[in-house]
């Protein structure tokens, strides 16, 4: 069968893979000149099953009005007359409460561990590497409060037999001993021990590469203008390189689905959230990050990738901006010198920006859409690499005409109907 992919970051790039796998004859284009150039370039890093959690819950709406107050704020809002942002948010608010939120939150855990194990699978079955490694995650907690509210958080861990452990006072020096200088800073962890860090770039690329060897065919440089229908099928995908054609069709354009499909009656809640990181070179190993420390109340990841870490986070509502925001490079310089003041060189540091494709509920849009033969795989906001090999299977799945390994229940375009 042809399957063309629209869109070649992580999750575009891991479903050709598994795509030319189970067979197909397999076509990804992009309009940037490799895979993985844009949202997947340089996120924070994290492999997170365990932190797989929506961004609405309880007290989220009192939180962001204490955030957006902060010196080092974890949110930034843009006041814009764009109609798509403030409906995004009031779907956000609307998913606000504790029922959502443990709907929502076991809905991305069930994708988030199924495709741990995808990757785990795909590492044994092709020797990839990518500066990966099987550390876990520490989320620390500066006040008692934030220690405090772990336990809707555990419930959900424990009923997706996700391992995990509450680490009061200093007990998370076992596993990040260069914490010890700023341990007075800290009340204690939830350590994710089964979560695991690695470059999406590298591994993105080298996955392309093998790809290729199984046959799919990677079109850069190709502008992707509009799609054609009659009836319930796709007919055609304009682009400045003609029409393109194929049996199955999957949009994965993360932020810029949207506007793809509003022209033919397929509206999707995916907006833009504006994120940040900095990677910075380690000064001193031993002063450095040995996995992923996620800091609660800046909502900042500092993660180690090989030689460098990786310092990624904060949240902006600016719809399709991409301009580099100094402010922003402040706080996530803070936050690592805070953390590991002799791990790295932040006078050195790369800065980079990308557009994280959220939903209002946190989980991503994956499956059939009216268009018989049109796929979405889109919305996986800040866990776009988390998701990723587990996306790729259940896709290639579907396309194949398979019941996919875990449940498509309220992983699809049809719980916004």
């Amino acid at each position: 069968m042809q399957v063309l992919i629209l869109g070649s970051g992580v999750i575009g790039t891991t479903m050709a893979y598994y795509l030319a796998k189970a067979g197909h004859e397999v076509t990804v284009v992009d309009r940037q000149p490799g895979p993985a150039l844009e949202t997947s370039y340089a996120n924070a890093g994290e492999v997170s099953p365990g932190y797989s959690a929506p961004w609405a819950g309880p007290g989220v709406p009192i939180k962001a009005i204490k955030w957006m107050l902060m010196h080092h704020s974890p949110l930034v809002i843009k006041p814009m007359l764009d109609p798509a942002m403030w409906r995004w948010g009031m779907a956000m608010l609307r998913n606000c409460t504790t029922e959502r939120y443990g709907i929502n939150k076991g809905r991305m855990v069930r994708l988030a561990e199924y495709s741990r194990d995808c990757l785990k699978q795909l590492r044994a079955d092709t020797g990839i590497q990518y500066d990966d490694r099987t550390q876990g995650t520490l989320q620390l907690f500066r006040t008692q409060k934030q220690l405090d509210s772990v336990g809707k958080d555990v419930d959900i861990l424990k009923q997706y037999d996700v391992p995990y452990q509450v680490l009061a006072g200093d007990a998370y020096l076992q596993y990040e001993p260069a914490l010890a200088q700023v341990k007075h800073k800290f009340v204690g962890a939830l350590r994710l021990p089964a979560d695991e860090t690695g470059d999406c770039f590298k591994f993105t690329q080298k996955l392309a590469a093998m790809a290729e060897a199984l046959g799919v065919t990677f079109r850069f440089g190709v502008n992707i203008q509009g799609i054609d229908c009659e009836g319930d099928r796709v007919t055609g995908v304009r682009t400045d390189a003609g029409v393109l054609t194929a049996d199955k069709i999957i949009l994965a354009l993360g932020s810029y689905s949207p506007q793809l499909l509003k022209p033919i009656g397929i509206n999707i809640p995916v907006y833009p959230v504006k994120g940040f990181s900095i990677t910075v070179p380690i000064t001193d190993a031993a002063m450095a990050p040995e996995s992923t420390i996620m800091d609660e109340t800046h909502k900042v990841a500092v993660t180690r990738l090989g030689d460098r870490i990786r310092v990624g986070g904060t949240a902006q509502l600016s719809g399709y901006d991409l301009a580099l925001d100094a402010s922003r490079q402040k706080t996530l310089n803070y936050v690592v010198t805070d953390l590991f003041p002799k791990g790295g060189d932040v006078s050195k540091a790369e800065f980079w920006t990308g557009l994280r494709p959220m939903t209002p509920d946190g989980t991503p849009i994956l499956g059939e859409t009216r268009y018989r033969n049109l796929y979405l795989s889109t919305g996986h906001g800040t866990l776009g690499w988390t998701m990723a090999a587990g996306t790729g299977r259940v896709m290639a799945d579907l396309i194949s005409g398979r019941q996919p390994e875990i449940s498509m229940e309220g992983l699809t375009v049809a719980r916004y109907r």
